[in-house]
C-alpha cells in the first residue's frame, strides 16, 4: 500500500501491530507522529578514538574489534552479566552488559565496532558498562530519541528512514514567501536532515525551520485566544468594600496578596471576561487570592467554581476554604468523581438552583450535565495539569465567565507572558511572615546511608517523609545512564534493606487514578511513613506531617522541578529539610546544586535555571496546558521567536481565518486543542 504522512505506523515494513503498541506509548500512531518524534541528541560518530586514547570518566565512542565473548552469568532472578572483551593492537577493553542476551547474540568475534559509553577502569584496564554498539562503518551524527520500554534509537532511526523512503516530498505548510524571507529550509528537508544528520550545520539548519513553524503555531493560538477574549463582553460586577473579608482572616494578607485581588477585582468590574494568572511560590498564599475573588463574586450575586487536578486536592481546599466562607455566609459544595451518586445529584441540582455559591471539585465539574444558576468565577489550580480545552470547557458553562489561573510554578516573567500569552499576569513575589526555610543539603552517594538514619529519626519522632526517583522502573534499553533509581525496584531494596519494619508506600505516574489517589490518602492518613515516589508528588501535594525529603539523581532535574519536589516538606510548623543527592562530577551540576541548597526563592531559581539550563523545566513532560514543544528552546531562540510572532501578525491581520494557509490551520488546531468555531 502506498505511505503518507496519515499512514499508521504499523503499515511501515518491519514495523506491525507488537511495534506500534510501543510506539502509541509514545503518542505516535502515524507516520507524521514517526517523523515529528524528533531526537533529543546526537551521538558523534564522526570522533571515535581508539582505546588507548580513550579518558576514563567520560563517556566517548572507541573503535575496536570484537575478541572473546564470555558465557552469561545469572546474577540474581531476572538479572545476566555477560563480559566481552574488545581490542585494538596491544590495548583491550572489558565490555559488561547486563541483560543484554539478544544484543550480544547478534555482535560477531572479529568484527569491528564502535562501542558508546562511559570508559571506567584503570589506564591499564578500561571498561564500559552496558555500551551501545554500532557497525564500524556507521558514520556522520547517530540519532538519540525518546524511548519507551522495547524501542532503541537505532530502532526509531530504522523506522525512520523506511518511513522517509516511502515518502514521496513532503508538502509545506509555509507560503514561498514566508519560508524565502525568514531563511528558511523546506519542511521536507527539515524532516528528512534531523533525522539522518551528516553535520552539525545541517542539524541547525533543520532544527531552525521545525522551531520556526513550532513558534508560529504557537504565537497565532495566543493572538487568536487573546483576540476572541478582548472581543468579549461580560456584565461588569460592582465595586464591593473587601473589609469584611480582610476582618474574618485569622492572619493579614501580605501586600503581594492584597495587590493581586485588586487586579484580579479591577478584572471582574471592567466588563470583559478575566483572564488572569496568579503566580506565586509554594506557601505564597494564591489559595487566599482566590478566595477573596470567589467572595466578591457571591457578593454580586455570582457563582463560583473551583477545580483541581486531584480530589485529594480538592478535598484540601474544600477543608481549608468552608470554614471561613461559610462563616461569612457563603453555601459551598463538594464535588468529585468519588462523591456519590446521591450526592452528585443533590449538588449539581442545587447549583443548577442557585443554592450553592461555590463548588469545588475535579474534572467531574466538566461533565456535561454540570449546569449552574449563574456561573460568574471559574478558579483552576495548578494550571498546568489541565488542557487549555478543559479550563475554556467549563468557563463556557456561562457565557463571559470570569477566569483565574493560580499555579506554583515559578517561572521568570518575560518566559511566562509568552508562556500564558492568553492571560494577564499577577505575580505574588513575598511570603506570609513566619514561614520556615526549609533546611537544604547536597551530599554524595557515600553519605546516603547517614541521610536514611537522618530520615529513620524522624521517622521514629512520629513525622513521615519521602524519597524521590528520576524513574519508575530500570531502563530496559541500555541506552540510559547507569546509576539512576527506579522508584519500583529501590522501594523492594529499602524494605529489605535500611528501613526493614518502617511502612512504605509507592507512586509513580503508571499506577492508575485511582491507585494513585489510594496512596496518597495513606499517605496523608498517615498510614505510610515513607513514600517512595517519581515527581508524581510534585504538584499538589499537602501533607504537613511530611518533614523531609531526599532526592536521589538530584542532577538529573531541573532547579525550578527540584525547588517544587522540596515544596512538599515545610507545610506545617515543624523544621522541615531536603537532602539532595548526586554523585555527578561535573561542574556546572554542582553548581547548580549548591545554588539550590543556597536559596529558597521560587523566582530566583527559575531565572538562574533559565539562563544555565535553558526551559526544559518549563516545557518538558508537562507544558502547562498547553502543547508541549518538542524542538524550540525559549532561552536560546529568542530571536525565531520574535520572527514568528511578527508572522503571525501579519498571516491573521491579512487572512483572519488561516483559509489560505490550510495546512498551517490543521496544525495551529492540532497544536492548541483547538476545535471548528473556537475552544
Amino acid at each position: 500500500m502506498e505511505i503518507t504522512l496519515g499512514s499508521e505506523v504499523r503499515f511501515l515494513r518491519g514495523v506491525g501491530e507488537q511495534r506500534m503498541k510501543k510506539y502509541q506509548k509514545l503518542g505516535i500512531t502515524t507516520v507524521e507522529d514517526l517523523l515529528r518524534h524528533l531526537p533529543r541528541d546526537y551521538t558523534d560518530l564522526r570522533r571515535a578514538v581508539s582505546i588507548g586514547a580513550a579518558a576514563l570518566g567520560e563517556r566517548q565512542v572507541v573503535r575496536a574489534i570484537l575478541g572473546k565473548k564470555e558465557s552469561e552469568h545469572q546474577l540474581r532472578r531476572g538479572l545476566t552479566v555477560q563480559k566481552l572483551l574488545a581490542l585494538d593492537g596491544s590495548d583491550t577493553i572489558t565490555l559488561t552488559f547486563f541483560n543484554g542476551k539478544y544484543t550480544v547474540a547478534a555482535l560477531r568475534e572479529g568484527e569491528e565496532y564502535l562501542f558508546y559509553g562511559r570508559v571506567d577502569g584503570s589506564l591499564t584496564r578500561k571498561e564500559m558498562v552496558s555500551p551501545v554498539v554500532y557497525p564500524g562503518d556507521t558514520g556522520g551524527l547517530f540519532p538519540v530519541y525518546p524511548l519507551t520500554a522495547g524501542l532503541t534509537s537505532r530502532g526509531i532511526a530504522k523506522d525512520a528512514a523506511t518511513a522517509l523512503a516511502s515518502l514521496a516530498e513532503i508538502p509545506d505548510p509555509l507560503p514561498d514567501g514566508i519560508r524565502r524571507e525568514n531563511s528558511l529550509c523546506t519542511l521536507d528537508y527539515a524532516l528528512r536532515t534531523i533525522h539522518s544528520p551528516s553535520s552539525p550545520e545541517e542539524v541547525q539548519i533543520a532544527r531552525e525551520r521545525l522551531v520556526f513553524d513550532e513558534l508560529l503555531a504557537l504565537s497565532i493560538s495566543f493572538m487568536e485566544m487573546k483576540r476572541g477574549r478582548l472581543g468579549e463582553r461580560t456584565q461588569p460586577m460592582e465595586p464591593v468594600e473587601m473589609a469584611p473579608f480582610y476582618a474574618a482572616l485569622p492572619f493579614s494578607l501580605t501586600g503581594a496578596q492584597r495587590r493581586a485581588i485588586g487586579e484580579a477585582v479591577t478584572d471582574l468590574c471592567s466588563g470583559t471576561p478575566m483572564n488572569r494568572l496568579v503566580q506565586g511560590d509554594v506557601g505564597s498564599g494564591k489559595t487566599m487570592v482566590a478566595a477573596a475573588c470567589c467572595w466578591f463574586a457571591w457578593k454580586n450575586g455570582r457563582q463560583s467554581a473551583l477545580m483541581a487536578p486531584t480530589e485529594i486536592l480538592a478535598e484540601q481546599h474544600y477543608r481549608g476554604l468552608s470554614p471561613l466562607l461559610e462563616g461569612l455566609g457563603m453555601r459551598v459544595g463538594l464535588l468529585t468523581g468519588s462523591s456519590t451518586a446521591k450526592e452528585k445529584r443533590e449538588r449539581k441540582a442545587a447549583l443548577k438552583e442557585g443554592e450553592l455559591d461555590l463548588i469545588i471539585g475535579t474534572h467531574a465539574l466538566i461533565t456535561g450535565d454540570t449546569a449552574f444558576r449563574d456561573l460568574g468565577l471559574v478558579v483552576t489550580d495548578e494550571q498546568h495539569r489541565f488542557g487549555v480545552a478543559q479550563r475554556m470547557t467549563l468557563s463556557g458553562k456561562n457565557q463571559g465567565t470570569h477566569v483565574l489561573v493560580m499555579s506554583a510554578t515559578p517561572i521568570p516573567r518575560t518566559l511566562g507572558l509568552i508562556l500564558y500569552g492568553d492571560l494577564e499576569l499577577s505575580v505574588i513575589d513575598e511570603l506570609p511572615p513566619g514561614r520556615q526555610k526549609i533546611a537544604t543539603y547536597y551530599i554524595g552517594g557515600d553519605k546516603r546511608q547517614r541521610a536514611f538514619g537522618y530520615i529513620k529519626k524522624h521517622l521514629d519522632m512520629g513525622y513521615q517523609g519521602y524519597i524521590v526517583c528520576p524513574l519508575v522502573e530500570e531502563d530496559e534499553t541500555g541506552e540510559g545512564p547507569p546509576g539512576l533509581k527506579a522508584a519500583v525496584t529501590y522501594l523492594e531494596e529499602l524494605e529489605r534493606g535500611p528501613f526493614a519494619g518502617y511502612r512504605l508506600g509507592l507512586l509513580h505516574g503508571k499506577l492508575k487514578g485511582k491507585e494513585k489517589e489510594a496512596v496518597m490518602g495513606a499517605f496523608a492518613g498517615g498510614k505510610i511513613q515513607l513514600l517512595v515516589s517519581t515527581t508524581v508528588i510534585e504538584v499538589g501535594v499537602d501533607v504537613p506531617n511530611a518533614v523531609i525529603i531526599l532526592i536521589e539523581n538530584a542532577e538529573r532535574f531541573g532547579l525550578s522541578q527540584l525547588h517544587q519536589l522540596r515544596g512538599r516538606v515545610g507545610r506545617g510548623k515543624v523544621q522541615s529539610c531536603c537532602i539532595l543527592l548526586s554523585d555527578a562530577r561535573g561542574e556546572g551540576a554542582r553548581e547548580r546544586l549548591k545554588y539550590l541548597a543556597s536559596t529558597g526563592d521560587g523566582f530566583q531559581i527559575a531565572e538562574y535555571d533559565l539562563r544555565t539550563r535553558g526551559p526544559g523545566d518549563f516545557f518538558g513532560m508537562r507544558q502547562h496546558g498547553l502543547p508541549q514543544l518538542q524542538v524550540a528552546d525559549l532561552a536560546a531562540d529568542g530571536q525565531v521567536l520574535y520572527r514568528a510572532q511578527h508572522t503571525a501578525g501579519r498571516l491573521l491581520e491579512e487572512d483572519p481565518g488561516l483559509e489560505t494557509v490550510p495546512e498551517l490551520s490543521a496544525r495551529v488546531k492540532q497544536m492548541t486543542g483547538m476545535v471548528s468555531g473556537g475552544m
